[in-house]
């Protein structure tokens, strides 16, 4: 591996482990799988920060008495 290849390698790393963290402090304050959000975010970038804001941050009983 040359040097660029190790920069890219610690950077996703970092953007990982940054998402990881969130996803489980923030699924931890709303009481959502805490455990369950932080495993999937240090798998893959960005799905689970998708999924997550569809699933539990966006209060979709509040858009349907909009709608």
């Amino acid at each position: 591996m040359d040097a660029l290849d190790i920069t890219i390698v610690v950077i996703a790393g970092i953007i990982l482990l940054c998402q990881s963290s969130w996803l489980f402090i923030d699924a931890r304050s709303r009481s959502r799988y805490p455990w369950l959000w932080g495993i999937w975010g240090l798998i893959q970038c960005p799905m689970p920060l998708i999924v997550y804001w569809l699933v539990v941050r966006v209060d979709w009983s509040k858009r349907r008495q909009k709608g």
